[in-house]
């Protein structure tokens, strides 16, 4: 009797090659490489009037990896989908099983899905072992997500495009993430300080000293602003300084002991906020690390799964886990580090499924030291991270004694100074993990006091304050707020912060999200005429309901017909009522200095500008940040001049950052960039007459292009090579630089495709 044969797909080839070694003879193992079917690129893929019905396409890139699966399936017996264990896992498993149904290479075979959510050996058997349907209420959630996404990208862009610039696009979940980053820059515009002051004494006994501060003023509580200006704070010091004479009396101590939890293990959300907070990760960053350890890493016998699945909003830890975790803990840090019973947390997320686990080692005895040697510097830092976070949830609490001490002038209980300390009496799960707070006073230790002691007054300073605006949102901040807000989902964070940036709507500024011009422009309108849209409680509703329908809960089309009635009668409106300036331009109190008309804020190709209301007639205008009752900085000026005028050289800052350029702009336009090009001295293989200059593109990514252009506009992405290929002829070879293949020597020529190995060139490679 023959043996059977499965085909099983998976979405990554990495994953493949783990999972295959787990499976091992009667089993092939193939990868979709992702999403293998999407909506047709044009007007018409989502049917409204006919019950939403949508039109798909295959994704051309994609179509040869369907095609080995489609082949491999004519001599199989059955098809196992193992795609990720999520709702875009749940719909590739559809669409490709839509696909090869169409091809006809199913035939009776059956066809059935399998979820883990570790790629371990035991997890992998007993998914294959329990095959189940492909879960439909999954499909349907994820459908109508598509849709909506669709219907709100084809209706709302062409409007952008007519009411404010072409090329501009809006999307379901990014419109409202944007309106958040304005609203934040508009609140810090809006901030006007407030002064206050506070008096700052250091207090000291022996050799010891600490500080004190001022929390109650002959009989008067001190809040924020109870002192706000500089006599009122000089008097209160002086008059202090006076009654104590160098001495403060101890008027009361009072101690108490408290219990600090540990942070439940983590979830999509907190692993990108820790990692952006620690490590400076970008959530993107974050997802394609955590994406590696998840899939499998070879750290000696073949490739191994270390971490579960990285898309997760659920705090839940499996029994055979939390049994493994505490194993570690009794082992490592004794007994006494374990609570009596496991500690459970409760998931904050309405649709979390409880199923899933929350973001784990899948093996806790797999320790960080263990594994120092086979992963690099960014996955070990990860994992390390994941690998604390989680031990440390199944620890006992942290135990801190914390001392407040009032002090006073001896002759004076009315006004009281306070010092205040802590120490950390049982570490608890401290010894693996800290959960402070940013901003957060790390412990502190104050000497051995007693009741009416007298202690010195070494130093009392009056310390002026202003309150500050709120922080721009970063990465970790902003990933907390839209999963506060109900915006979009684990797996959208990183998405969305991402097409935020390629759109231009805002920038980085500091590692903070600052809006652009254009993006405020397009909030704005998305605010004023989609109100409802980009509401936050109408996005966290809609996401809701998609939930329910990925339980079961809801039908799909009745929740896209109430979402797209009303929505579609708002875009006519709004196609046909409101104007291009309605949109583009705000009006200011002001009058044009020279013909007196209005002047108002303008949308132009370099952003916002004040320009008048009575052009052309009236071409006046300047920069909408100059303040006409300050003069503007002086130009930082070079050593050199101008080329082509003779006049200074600045630098300058456009929207793709610093630059040089000369200060007679617009009469010269003469500009060069930050860095000067560094010729390479690599003939140019297309004109023959110019060399290869290593060059940085607009987003800082190198590349090398002829010295004359724009005559001549051969470019190539990595370092050339003057020496001809081998095999076609081709001028010259490029260094190419891979994690799975190495250092190679790369013919540029896509249509040649010829590569050799190439370490000697490691170093050519860095530089």
């Amino acid at each position: 009797m023959t043996p059977e044969k499965t085909v099983v797909v998976v979405e990554s080839p990495a994953k493949a090659k783990t999972i295959k070694k787990y499976l091992g003879p009667g089993y092939e193992v193939l990868a979709s490489y992702g999403h293998v079917r999407d909506l047709v690129a044009k007007e018409g893929a989502v049917q409204p009037e006919q019950q939403f019905a949508m039109r798909y396409e295959g994704i051309e890139r994609n179509t040869r990896h369907v095609d080995a699966i489609a082949k491999a399936l004519r001599g199989a017996d059955r098809l196992l989908l193992a795609t990720d264990p999520d709702r875009e896992g749940e719909a590739i498993a559809w669409h490709l099983a839509e696909l090869l149904r169409d091809r006809k290479v199913l035939a009776d075979k059956p066809v059935r899905r399998v979820v883990f959510h570790e790629i371990t050996q035991r997890a992998i058997q007993e998914a294959v072992e329990h095959p189940g349907d492909i879960a439909m209420d999954l499909v349907n959630a994820q459908q109508a997500r598509r849709a909506l996404d669709y219907l709100v990208g084809f209706n709302i862009s062409p409007l952008l495009w007519k009411k404010i610039r072409r090329g501009l696009s809006a999307g379901r979940v990014q419109s409202p993430a944007l309106r958040l980053i304005v609203e934040r820059e508009e609140e810090i515009e809006a901030f006007v300080p407030r002064e206050y002051w506070t008096l700052d004494g250091t207090a000291g006994k022996g050799k010891a000293a600490f500080p004190a501060r001022l929390m109650q003023f002959e009989g008067d509580k001190i809040e924020q602003f109870s002192i706000v200006d500089a006599e009122r704070a000089g008097h209160v010091r002086d008059t202090i300084a006076e009654q104590a004479s160098g001495k403060l009396k101890v008027a009361a101590i009072t101690r108490r002991s408290r219990k600090r939890n540990p942070a439940p293990p983590f979830i999509t959300s907190t692993l990108q906020q820790e990692a952006s907070k620690r490590f400076g990760f970008t959530a993107q960053r974050t997802m394609r690390i955590a994406q590696q350890l998840y899939e499998g890493i070879d750290i000696g016998g073949g490739p191994v799964g270390l971490i579960t699945y990285m898309r997760t909003d659920s705090t839940s830890l499996a029994q055979e886990a939390v049994t493994e975790i505490r194993q570690v803990i009794d082992e490592r840090f004794g007994a006494d580090a374990l609570p009596k019973s496991p500690n459970v947390f409760k998931t904050k997320s309405k649709n979390a499924q409880e199923a899933h686990e929350a973001i784990r080692p899948s093996d806790a005895a797999r320790t960080p030291e263990s594994l120092r040697g086979h992963l690099s510097a960014e996955q070990l830092k990860l994992y390390t991270l994941i690998w604390n976070r989680t031990v440390a949830c199944q620890m006992n609490p942290a135990q801190i004694d914390t001392v407040a001490v009032d002090l006073c002038p001896p002759e004076n209980p009315k006004t009281l100074l306070r010092a205040s300390g802590s120490t950390v009496r049982e570490p608890g799960f401290l010894a693996v993990y800290d959960n402070r707070e940013e901003g957060e006073e790390a412990e502190s230790n104050l000497p051995a006091l007693e009741q009416d002691e007298l202690v010195e007054l070494r130093a009392l300073e009056a310390n002026q304050h202003f309150t500050e605006p709120p922080p721009r949102f970063n990465e970790a901040s902003l990933i907390k707020a839209l999963e506060e807000f109900g915006i979009g989902r684990p797996s959208t964070y990183a998405s969305i912060i991402t097409t935020l940036q390629q759109r231009e709507y805002v920038l980085l500024d500091g590692k903070r999200f600052k809006p652009t011009d254009v993006g405020r422009v397009v909030s704005r309108f998305l605010t004023e005429f989609f109100t409802q849209y980009v509401d936050y409680d109408f996005t966290a509703r809609l996401e809701d309901e998609l939930d329910a329908v990925s339980r079961g809960e809801a039908d799909w089309v009745p929740v896209l017909e109430r979402f797209w009635k009303p929505f579609h009668e708002r875009v006519e409106q709004t196609e046909t009522s409101v104007a291009r300036r309605d949109v583009t331009t705000q009006q200011l109190d002001e009058a044009c200095p020279e013909c007196g008309k209005p002047l108002a804020i303008r949308l132009g190709k370099r952003g916002n500008f004040i320009g008048c209301t009575g052009y052309p007639d009236c071409k006046y205008t300047r920069d909408v940040k100059t303040d006409s009752s300050e003069p503007e900085p002086a130009p930082e000026l070079l050593d050199r001049k101008c080329p082509e005028c003779g006049g200074d050289l600045s630098y300058k800052r456009g929207r793709y950052g610093r630059f040089i350029g000369c200060v007679n702009y617009p009469t010269c336009k003469h500009v060069e960039p930050l860095n000067k090009p560094k010729d390479t001295g690599v003939s140019c293989p297309d004109c023959k007459q110019g060399t290869l200059m290593e060059r940085k593109s607009r987003y800082g990514k190198l590349f090398y292009s002829c010295n004359r252009y724009p005559d001549c506009k051969y470019a190539v992405w990595d370092p050339p090579l003057a020496e001809p290929c081998p095999k076609c002829g081709h001028a010259i070879m490029t260094i190419k630089t891979t994690k799975r293949r190495g250092v190679e020597k790369l013919c540029p020529d896509k249509t040649c495709g010829y590569r050799e190995p190439a370490p000697e060139l490691a170093a050519d490679a860095a530089t």
